[in-house]
C-alpha cells in the first residue's frame, strides 16, 4: 500500500510532553467495530471489558540506552551519540549512531567521556565498532559483558526519550519513572510500551474485581520503532527485529480464556505483535521465544487479539498502519480527526484509544 495513505495533519500542540497525573486519568477514545466513537477515560476501562476477558501487558523494562561519548583516531576526536536497540550477545549491542558518517568499522568509542576527559577511565564505557550497516546502524562490542555491562550502561546512559519529546524539552529525573510502566520487570527495551504507562495499582485492582485476568508477555521494544518509514510503499519497508517471549503458562491461560468465551485484550501494539507472532493459524497462542519482525498493515488477518488498548501514533508510522489494519484505515482516520478536534494528547505520554477489532476492515 502507498505510505501516503497513512498520513494526516497533527497540530504541534497535541504532542504530550508529560504523562497525565495520575496515569489512569488520561482520556480514552473508544472505537467500536462499528458505530460512533465514545469519549471516555482510561479509569473506565473495566466498564468496557467483560468478566473472563484476558488483558495482556508487556513486562519489558526500559534501560538508559542513549549513550554519549567520543570516538578517537589518533589525535582526531569526534562526539558520538549512540542509541542501543537490540542486544546481540553478552557484550554486543546493535545501535544507531549519530553522526553515522563519523564512525567506521574498527573505531573505538569511549562512552561517558567528553573531548576534555576522553582519556579518563572513571565513569566511562569503552566499545569497538565491529560492523557498520545502513542508516547509521552499527554493531558494538563493549569492554564489559553480562551484568557488568548492564551496570555500566545504567551508570553512563540516559533514558531514551522519543525524538518528538526530546525535541520539545530536555530529559530530567522524572522521566526515569514516568517512562516505565507499572509492569516493567525485564531489562531490555529502549522504548517504553506506552499503552502500559496508563496503568495504576488502583486500575489493576478494578480490573481484577471486574473479573478480568492479567497476563504478562515480553517484547523488548527497539529504537527502530522511532524510525520513519522512508519507502513509498509498505512492501518496501524493513522492520527491525525485536526479541520477545510468551511463556507456556501465559499461552495456556490465554487459550483457556478464549475457550471459555473471553476476549484477548492487548495492552499496546507491542503486546499485540508478540501475541500475533506466537499464534498459530487457528488462533491458538503458543509458547514463543525469539526474534520477531512482524509488520502488520491493512489486509492482515488477526489471529489472537480481539481488543487493543493503544496510544495515538505518528502519521505515516508502522504503528498507525497496524491500528488501521485492526480497525480499518478510513475508520482510524476518522477517529484521529475526532481526537484532534477534541484535544486528545498524542504519542508516548499522551492519551489512549480502545479499539475493537473490525474483521471487515477495508
Amino acid at each position: 500500500m502507498r505510505v501516503d495513505l497513512f498520513d494526516f495533519d497533527l497540530p504541534e500542540d497535541r504532542i504530550a510532553a508529560r504523562p497525565a497525573e495520575p496515569r489512569d486519568s488520561a482520556a480514552m477514545l473508544v472505537v467500536p467495530a462499528c458505530g460512533g466513537f465514545v469519549d471516555a477515560g482510561v479509569s473506565e476501562l473495566p466498564q468496557w471489558l467483560r468478566p473472563g476477558d484476558a488483558l495482556v501487558v508487556n513486562d519489558t523494562r526500559v534501560i538508559p540506552a542513549r549513550l554519549k561519548g567520543v570516538r578517537t583516531r589518533g589525535e582526531n576526536i569526534a562526539h558520538i551519540e549512540a542509541t542501543l536497540h537490540k542486544r546481540e550477545g553478552a557484550d554486543r549491542w546493535l545501535a544507531f549512531v549519530r553522526p553515522g558518517k563519523r564512525v567506521a568499522a574498527g573505531d573505538r568509542i569511549r562512552f561517558g567521556a567528553t573531548s576534555e576527559n576522553a582519556a579518563c577511565l572513571l565513569a566511562s564505557l569503552d566499545a569497538e565498532t565491529l560492523e557498520k550497516g545502513e542508516g547509521g546502524e552499527v554493531l558494538l562490542r563493549f569492554a564489559f559483558s553480562g551484568e557488568a555491562l548492564d551496570a555500566a550502561i545504567a551508570r553512563v546512559g540516559e533514558m531514551p526519550l522519543p525524538p518528538y519529546i526530546a525535541s520539545k524539552r530536555a530529559g530530567d529525573g522524572r522521566d526515569a519513572s514516568d517512562y516505565q510502566t507499572l509492569f516493567a520487570q525485564k531489562n531490555g527495551a529502549v522504548a517504553a510500551p506506552t499503552a502500559g504507562l496508563h496503568f495504576t495499582p488502583a486500575l489493576v485492582k478494578k480490573l481484577e474485581q471486574a473479573g478480568v485476568s492479567i497476563h504478562r508477555v515480553t517484547l523488548h521494544v527497539g529504537a527502530g520503532t522511532f524510525l520513519p518509514v522512508k519507502a513509498d510503499d509498505t512492501a518496501d519497508h524493513k522492520m527491525h527485529a525485536e526479541y520477545g517471549m510468551v511463556s507456556a503458562e501465559t499461552a495456556q491461560a490465554l487459550n483457556r480464556a478464549r475457550d471459555a468465551g473471553g476476549r484477548i485484550v492487548a495492552t499496546g501494539t507491542t503486546s499485540l505483535r508478540i501475541l500475533e507472532s506466537a499464534s498459530a493459524a487457528d488462533g491458538r497462542v503458543q509458547e514463543f521465544s525469539g526474534d520477531t519482525s512482524i509488520f502488520i498493515t491493512p489486509g492482515y488477518r488477526f489471529r489472537a487479539v480481539d481488543i487493543l488498548l493503544t496510544n495515538f501514533h505518528l502519521p505515516r508510522s508502522t504503528l498507525f498502519m497496524l491500528v488501521s489494519a485492526f480497525s480499518g484505515l478510513e475508520r482510524m482516520h476518522a477517529a484521529y480527526r475526532h481526537a484532534i478536534a477534541a484535544n486528545y494528547r498524542f504519542y508516548s505520554y499522551g492519551d489512549a484509544c480502545l479499539l475493537f477489532r473490525n474483521d471487515g476492515a477495508p
